[in-house]
């Protein structure tokens, strides 16, 4: 018995590894917009997908960011500037991508932009106002919606998101995917201290902290630059496999402490979790 059950997983996997391994055929005629290309995942994702051959639609936020990933990708790469929060950026962006398009319909959208501030309007309205602006051209194409959100996407509901879209749109042919790395180090990680100290000096910082321990707490931000990921890679393989492969996965998890920790913590009951939570976070100080 337990023979027949080796062979079946040995079986099991096998084809696990042969439909990884089927990709998706003529990626230089398939045309793919990324969000959020100035940096981080999107620059380099954008420039991954050039050297596959696609035609990447690239949407960057400032103009400085969209002639550097120019000046770093071949002349096929187009670029855009938009910002995600903003519905007229957002509607001139889909016009512009229906005009490159033309009839060959839109094969991928990476909803990929992001911002430590505006983390609601970005992970969450900006991913739908720029899913619906292009959906028809991602349905003409039977294309892929590829969102990029966080493991703590669950927080912000864009995993909620693609669960529905995926389900809505698999009628026509559409594979929705969700990306939610762990921590890496990227512009968002390096910035994240500079956002929460006011210009007017550290006293502020303190109040701002209230009665949370100042330097537990500016330690807790050292040790997560520290412990972040530098090899950006992991996710942006993870973000091109569903663009390039037949059989993608509905969800992926780049990052030791996204499949370790951080997931399996989503499927605890909830009092375990903020146990969990409360003994690694600093603690507040004491009263004075």
């Amino acid at each position: 018995m337990w023979l027949y059950l080796a062979v079946l997983l040995v079986l099991y996997y096998l084809l696990c590894w042969y439909r990884e391994r089927q990709m998706v055929s003529h990626l230089q005629d398939k045309f793919v917009f990324i969000t959020g290309c100035d940096s981080g995942f999107g620059k380099l994702l954008a420039r991954q997908l050039d050297l596959r051959g696609l035609r990447v639609l690239a949407a960057c936020l400032t103009e400085d960011g969209a002639e550097l990933l120019k000046n770093q990708t071949c002349d096929r790469l187009q670029t855009v500037i938009l910002d995600v929060t903003k519905t007229d950026n957002v509607a001139a962006a889909s016009e512009w991508v229906k005009e490159c398009v033309g009839d060959r319909g839109l094969w991928g959208l990476v909803n990929n932009a992001e911002d430590f501030v505006k983390i609601l309007d970005v992970n969450l309205l900006g991913v739908i106002e720029v899913t619906l602006s292009v959906l028809s051209l991602v349905r003409k194409a039977r294309g892929r919606v590829v969102n990029v959100s966080s493991i703590m996407g669950r927080v912000y509901g864009v995993e909620a998101l693609s669960d529905s879209l995926r389900r809505e749109l698999s009628y026509f042919g559409v594979k929705v995917v969700m990306i939610e790395p762990g921590y890496f180090k990227t512009t968002v990680t390096r910035t994240l201290l500079h956002k929460l100290i006011p210009k007017s000096g550290w006293t502020e910082v303190e109040i701002y902290l209230d009665s949370f321990s100042f330097w537990t707490v500016m330690k807790s931000f050292d040790l997560l630059e520290t412990s972040c990921c530098q090899d950006l890679s992991l996710v942006t393989d993870c973000m091109e496999h569903p663009l390039t492969s037949c059989h993608p996965h509905n969800q992926y998890s780049p990052g030791w402490d996204a499949k370790f920790i951080y997931l399996p913590m989503s499927y605890l009951p909830i009092f375990l979790v903020d146990l969990m939570v409360y003994w690694s976070n600093p603690q507040p100080a004491k009263a004075l």
